[in-house]
């Protein structure tokens, strides 16, 4: 495993993260796909024994039950010191005036709540859900800082939004001397790259690391065009976003590449974005262990030039998706 800061910050974190939506409860209504705890143990083995020590999930992912998950598997089958983990705060938790938002009511109840869960006293990295358009960046910015103070997190993130959004909150913490945020965590694969345009130039200005979410379109770019006979890729309402006829060729382009090379497509398509230099680690959601197998061989894939081209040239303009 390779390991970086993070953006410019002094946190130090494998280059392929966990993501955690796929662990959960399922009676709580969130995720059909989700494993529990004893479907999840060889998938928190695997990333224990490649040295996967970033991982990433959120209050909202099965209503908690993702934290729970996380938070027993990482007692079970590691160390908390040796994992940088990461969650988030802002999707509908409940009705009441804490349970949603960036509010400092939301931030202060939702990070106990958080912690609770994952069994810890501490979170490495806390991050923002989304854009709230509903509360002042100052109100959201020091609630954030004062949590920091507390010890109850270390570093701060964001997550999708437009970029004028993320400089409007940077600039606030700066102002105040507040925390800023060490990294972004934005949708980015080959069938979506429109964080290029406005968001990667910004992040490297700021010192921030991508942790790119979706960087296999929730698998589109995993298999060849024809196939989509996953469960996920059958229920999931967002699948859609990536299964447009003009991302055709850019598949199609994967699977060429990843045939000269002999790999696995989704090799080819983690290590395109393992190039671009502001992303520090993308975020893996694996169900089953090959995931994770295929996304620390990313790391040692080297594409050249004309296969990046290859790669890139049918690519498209379109509305970005996940804000």
């Amino acid at each position: 495993m390779q390991y970086a800061r993070l953006g410019t910050s002094g946190l130090k974190v494998s280059r392929i993260a966990l993501g955690c939506m796929s662990f959960g409860d399922t009676s709580r209504g969130f995720n059909k796909w989700a494993l529990d705890d004893a479907a999840a143990e060889p998938v928190f083995r695997q990333a224990v024994e490649l040295g996967i020590t970033f991982w990433d999930t959120a209050n909202a992912y099965g209503v908690g039950s993702s934290e729970e998950v996380v938070g027993r598997a990482m007692r079970k089958y590691t160390r908390r010191d040796d994992i940088v983990l990461a969650t988030k705060v802002f999707f509908k938790m409940h009705d009441g005036p804490g349970g949603s938002g960036l509010s400092r009511k939301a931030i202060m109840e939702q990070v106990d709540a958080s912690l609770s869960r994952l069994g810890t006293d501490y979170v490495d990295l806390y991050q923002i859900h989304r854009f709230d358009p509903e509360t002042p960046v100052e109100e959201t910015m020091e609630a954030l800082h004062d949590v920091v103070r507390a010890g109850k997190v270390r570093y701060l993130g964001a997550s999708s939004m437009w970029a004028w959004q993320f400089a409007k909150m940077q600039h606030a913490a700066q102002r105040h001397g507040w925390t800023r945020f060490v990294s972004m965590q934005n949708q980015y694969s080959l069938v979506q790259r429109e964080e290029e345009r406005e968001m990667f130039g910004l992040l490297a200005d700021q010192g921030v690391g991508s942790i790119p979410w979706s960087p296999l379109a929730k698998g589109r770019l995993a298999r060849p065009w024809d196939q989509n006979t996953t469960q996920r890729a059958a229920t999931d309402p967002l699948q859609s976003r990536y299964d447009g006829e003009f991302n055709k060729p850019i598949v199609d382009a994967v699977q060429a590449v990843a045939q000269a090379h002999g790999v696995p497509m989704a090799q080819v398509a983690l290590a395109w974005v393992l190039r671009n230099p502001v992303v520090t680690a993308p975020i893996v959601g694996p169900t089953k262990p090959h995931h994770l197998a295929d996304a620390a061989a990313a790391l040692d894939l080297v594409l050249t030039d004309d296969q990046a081209r290859l790669l890139e040239e049918h690519y498209t303009p379109r509305l970005p998706s996940g804000y």
